[in-house]
C-alpha cells in the first residue's frame, strides 16, 4: 500500500512509540513509584505541603523563572538581528553564519560550558582583555554567580531562537516590503509596521522554546552558578542523589511539568487566536 494511503495514526506510530518508551513510561514510573512510598493520600498531601511550601523550593522556583526570563529576553535581543542577517544573506555569507550557529552543537554541552568557564575565569581571556584595556583594576567575578549562569545559558540556547526566527523570516514575502517602500515608508517603518508583525509568530515560538528549555536547565547552572543560583532541576537532582527523597523530587517534577504545560497552553491559545484573526 502506498504511504499516502496509510492512516495518519499508523504513520505516527513509530514516533509515538518512541516518545512513550523514552519519556512517558520512565516519567510515569518515577512519579508513581515515588508517591507510592508515602502510602495514603493524606500522607501525599502532607508531603506536598511540606515540600512545595518550603523556602528551598520557593527560592529555586523563583530563581528558575527569573533566570529563564532574563535568558529568553537576551536570546531574543541577540538572536533577532542574527536571524535577520541570515534571512538576507546568501552564498558564502549564509554558510558562514549557519556554521557559527550550528557548529558548536557538534560538541557536548559540558565541553562548551567548560570552555566558557575558561573564558570567564579570573585569569581568563575576558578578564585579561578588560585589564589590558584598563576598564577594570582587578579581575571581575564572572563565574560561580548569576552572571556566569546567564551567559552560559544564553550561549547554549541562542541557536534555538535563531533557527526558529530564521524560518519565520524566510517565509516573509519580500514583495510586501517592496510595496511598503514604494508607498513612501522609511526602512524603519517597513521593519516596524510590516516585517516585525509578519515574524511575530516566530518570536512567540522562539520565546516559548527557549523559556521551556531554560526551565529544565541543569548542567550550566550546576557548573557556573553559585549557592544562591539553585534552579529547580538542580534541586530535584539533589533530592534524588543526595537526600534520596524521591517523593519530594516527584512533587517538584510535577510542579515543573505543570508550569511547562501552562506555558504551552498559553502559546496554543495565542497561536490559535492569531490564526483565527487572519483573513
Amino acid at each position: 500500500m502506498p504511504l499516502g494511503r496509510l492512516p495518519a495514526w499508523l504513520l505516527l506510530a513509530p514516533a509515538l512509540l518512541l516518545l512513550l518508551g523514552m519519556f512517558l513510561v520512565p516519567i510515569g514510573w518515577f512519579l508513581v513509584a515515588s508517591l507510592q512510598e508515602l502510602g495514603s493520600l493524606a500522607e501525599i498531601l502532607e508531603e506536598a505541603d511540606a515540600v512545595l511550601l518550603s523556602g528551598a523550593v520557593g527560592g529555586a522556583l523563583i530563581n528558575t523563572l527569573w533566570i529563564s526570563a532574563v535568558v529568553t529576553a537576551l536570546v531574543l535581543v541577540i538572536g533577532y538581528p542574527v536571524s535577520y542577517a541570515m534571512s538576507r544573506a546568501s552564498g558564502l555569507a549564509f554558510t558562514l553564519l549557519l556554521l557559527c550557529i550550528v557548529l558548536p552543537y557538534f560538541t557536548s554541552t559540558i565541553v562548551r560550558t567548560y570552555a566558557w568557564m575558561v573564558l570567564l575565569g579570573r585569569n581568563g581571556l575576558i578578564n585579561q582583555l578588560l585589564l589590558g584595556l584598563g576598564l577594570v583594576s582587578e579581575p571581575v567575578q564572572l563565574l560561580y554567580n548569576r552572571t556566569g549562569v546567564i551567559i552560559g545559558m544564553t550561549y547554549v540556547l541562542l541557536p534555538y531562537m535563531v533557527l526558529t526566527l530564521y524560518a519565520a523570516m524566510k517565509a516573509v514575502d519580500m514583495r510586501l516590503l517592496q510595496a511598503a517602500e514604494s508607498m513612501g515608508a522609511t526602512p524603519l517603518q517597513v521593519f516596524a509596521r510590516v516585517f516585525m508583525p509578519l515574524t511575530l509568530h516566530g518570536v512567540v515560538a522562539g520565546v516559548l522554546i527557549t523559556f521551556i528549555l531554560a526551565l529544565g536547565f541543569f548542567v550550566t547552572p550546576a557548573l557556573m552558578g553559585g549557592p544562591g543560583d539553585m534552579m529547580i532541576a538542580m534541586l530535584i537532582e539533589r533530592e534524588v542523589e543526595l537526600t534520596q527523597n524521591w517523593p519530594g523530587a516527584a512533587l517538584m517534577t510535577i510542579v515543573l511539568l505543570v508550569v511547562t504545560l501552562i506555558l504551552y497552553g498559553l502559546y496554543s491559545r495565542f497561536t490559535t487566536d492569531e490564526k483565527g484573526a487572519m483573513p
